[in-house]
């Protein structure tokens, strides 16, 4: 299959194609411009590829069908959710179906008494925690985007939370997924551990639509803690503000959130979100446990911060406001983009071993610096991963170019600390590049043996993740 430019026009479906699945879908399949323009894109700094066709789906046994009927077909298939992804995941670079899961958006059934709930995989994360007010549960997995818990383990996504609750990857007990066939594998055990055979669902946990079509999630629940506070502190540099979220994990302080923001970022949030965020290096933190134990803890990290600088240490304690603080923080990404009207990000998302984290941002604070474009440095510092993010004109190829070289560098210094290209955004389009420098030659020989075995017609998600 040829890859398309992205202004191409709809290369065509075979009519016996069309015909059968209009029958499944009636007219919840579109062909029309602006629905498939609409799931030609993503956020990321790529120009559109447009579908050929979008399908609205709306169970398991009728995404089944529907990609049975793209195997007899050699249709392309392209799973999507909220659209959020920032890899260039869901671009349709070689045409065929996009496949619209947003519609199997029922949560199945919650599991209080084992921690559990099972839902669609259209269901986002807020439906899910909306779901379960009132059982004295949540679920952890924040990525700042509404996406879809399809969507996040497809591209085993993590976030603010991920120093204390982990990621998708720790957080999914099953899942049920149509294979590039069309049969439906389940891994009906609900058990928090097994040993039985090959790990299939952690094979497709952040396997970004290439191997099959998540359909339905199981994932772990939490309790809501006893006492949650939040607090924003000000620092004289970078290197301070992180040493202080490693100096605290090193302790052993059990940090729910641990967020860092620096002063390009704090402007662009008081301009979108109207805050007055001392514009500075700035970090977000939250405790969660009993009240005894929150307030210890959060004065064990004031006594730290204080140490290396930071000042103006200010407390979140109610609920709303707890929700300004963390609604600013994950409005940074637009935020930015509103900065400079037109713009697309070109992102960075590595990833080291916290022993290594002062040295990577600063790093790439450097690299950046060389550079005359409008950049931003934000990230989940607790666990290792933050993002630069480069803004470019997308009509200007010089500046495209000089961002992804810029990206190529701060990939090469993670790597070089034994970090990884990409922390939770996935490969996408975008890192294919680096997977050989991560994984070496024969890591890649592996995944293209598995992507063969499970899509031996590469229907699924062409062209992303593994060249």
């Amino acid at each position: 299959m040829a890859t398309r430019t992205p202004s191409s026009p709809a290369r065509g479906l075979p009519a016996a194609f069309v015909e059968e699945l209009r029958a499944l879908l009636g007219p919840r399949l579109s062909l029309a411009e602006a629905v498939r323009a609409q799931h030609g894109r993503d956020e990321s700094r790529f120009a559109a590829c447009l579908p050929d066709a979008v399908a609205y789906v709306d169970s398991t046994p009728e995404v089944a069908q529907a990609v049975a009927m793209c195997a007899r077909h050699g249709v392309p298939v392209i799973p999507y959710g909220a659209g959020s992804s920032v890899e260039g995941q869901l671009i349709a670079v070689q045409g065929g179906l996009s496949l619209d899961l947003s519609g199997m958006n029922a949560v199945l059934a919650l599991r209080p008494d084992e921690l559990s709930a099972t839902v669609q995989a259209g269901v986002t994360r807020k439906q899910l925690n909306e779901a379960l007010k009132g059982t004295g549960l949540f679920f952890p997995v924040d990525p700042g985007a509404d996406a879809t818990l399809g969507g996040m383990c497809a591209t085993r996504a993590s976030g603010t939370a991920a120093v204390r609750y982990g990621t998708m990857r720790e957080n999914v007990l099953g899942l049920t997924v149509v294979t590039a066939t069309g049969e439906v594998f389940r891994q009906s055990s609900r058990a928090r551990k097994s040993a039985a055979g090959y790990d299939l669902k952690s094979i497709f946990i952040g396997s970004e639509g290439t191997l099959g079509v998540i359909t339905e999630v199981t994932v772990k629940l939490h309790p809501v803690p006893e006492a949650m506070s939040a607090a924003v502190v000000n620092f004289p540099s970078l290197s301070a503000a992180v040493a202080t979220v490693i100096q605290a994990l090193q302790m052993g302080v059990p940090v729910a959130r641990s967020e860092y923001l620096d002063a390009a970022n704090i402007r662009a949030i008081n301009a979108y979100s109207k805050t007055q965020l001392p514009e500075s290096d700035l970090l977000f933190f939250e405790f969660h446990g009993s009240p005894a134990a929150v307030e210890e803890h959060a004065k064990i990290v004031e006594d730290l911060a204080a140490q290396n600088g930071g000042r103006d240490f200010e407390w979140a304690l109610h609920p709303e406001d707890r929700t300004r603080l963390w609604e600013a923080r994950h409005t940074a990404f637009f935020a930015l983009l509103q900065s400079r009207p037109g713009c697309r990000a070109v992102l960075t998302d590595t990833c080291v071993p916290i022993s290594r984290l002062v040295d990577s941002i600063t790093g790439a604070r450097a690299i950046l610096d060389a550079s005359g474009l409008p950049c931003a440095i934000g990230g989940h510092v607790g666990d290792g991963n933050f993002h630069c993010a480069i803004l470019v004109d997308p009509d200007s190829p010089a500046e495209v170019e000089e961002a992804e070289q810029l990206n190529a560098r701060i990939v090469a210094l993670a790597q070089a600390m034994d970090g990884t290209c990409s922390g939770e955004h996935g490969v996408g389009l975008h890192k294919i590049r680096y997977l050989a420098g991560e994984v070496g030659e024969t890591g890649l020989a592996l995944m293209r043996q598995l992507k063969h075995a499970f899509d031996p017609q590469n229907i699924m998600n062409p062209g992303k993740t593994i060249a």
